[in-house]
């Protein structure tokens, strides 16, 4: 039964990346290739791919995501608070975020 839940989880996230992908102007199928997907996330986020490097620190890694969700948030015309949801309680609040009325907002980052 958890492998279930956790199957269900799984592809709700997946589906919701790609729609928060595709409402920020980038291709969906962007968010389920490794690497590639944290590239994206950061230019939705409106920071430079470099940071990929500060996310292998250990420790930094956990305050670099925070920043980048609470960026990810203000993208989307959402709070501070929406982002920290999106670190903690990323599968509810990544749902809300793509099925909502969310619109991104931020500037679009082109491939540099």
């Amino acid at each position: 039964m958890g492998e279930l839940i956790s199957f269900a989880i799984t592809i709700l996230l997946i589906v919701s990346m790609w729609k928060v992908f595709v409402k920020a102007g980038h291709p969906g199928w962007a968010s389920i290739i490794p690497i590639y997907n944290i590239i994206i996330v950061l230019r939705i986020a409106q920071r430079q791919w470099w940071w990929i490097l500060l996310m292998l620190i250990p420790l930094v890694n956990f305050v670099i995501v925070i920043i980048v969700m609470i960026d990810i948030a203000k993208a989307f015309g959402q709070s501070t608070l929406f982002g920290v949801g999106l670190f903690f309680l990323g599968f509810i609040f990544f749902p809300i975020l793509a099925f909502g009325d969310a619109q991104y907002v931020g500037k679009r980052i082109e491939a540099a």
